[in-house]
């Protein structure tokens, strides 16, 4: 998770799923997740967090926030 506040030249996704295993490498066909982007890390952990805890009984599952460099570099607008 991050605490940075809104950078421009970042965008935050959210991916995971549940787990073969503890080494968390390689998902359980069907059990991906997807969300984003998201154009600040306070909004990304966020969601992170609610998404996170409707699995929190399942121990292989994982979420992770992931953020890339935003293609052209700034928002636009």
């Amino acid at each position: 998770m991050s605490d940075s506040p809104a950078n421009p030249a970042q965008l935050h996704f959210i991916w995971g799923g549940v787990f073969t295993d503890a080494s968390f490498s390689t998902l359980e066909p069907g059990t991906e997740e997807a969300y984003g982007p998201y154009h600040d890390g306070r909004t990304a952990d966020r969601i992170w967090n609610e998404k996170a805890r409707r699995n929190i009984d399942i121990a292989n599952h994982r979420l992770f926030v992931i953020t890339v460099p935003r293609p052209g570099g700034v928002k636009a607008g």
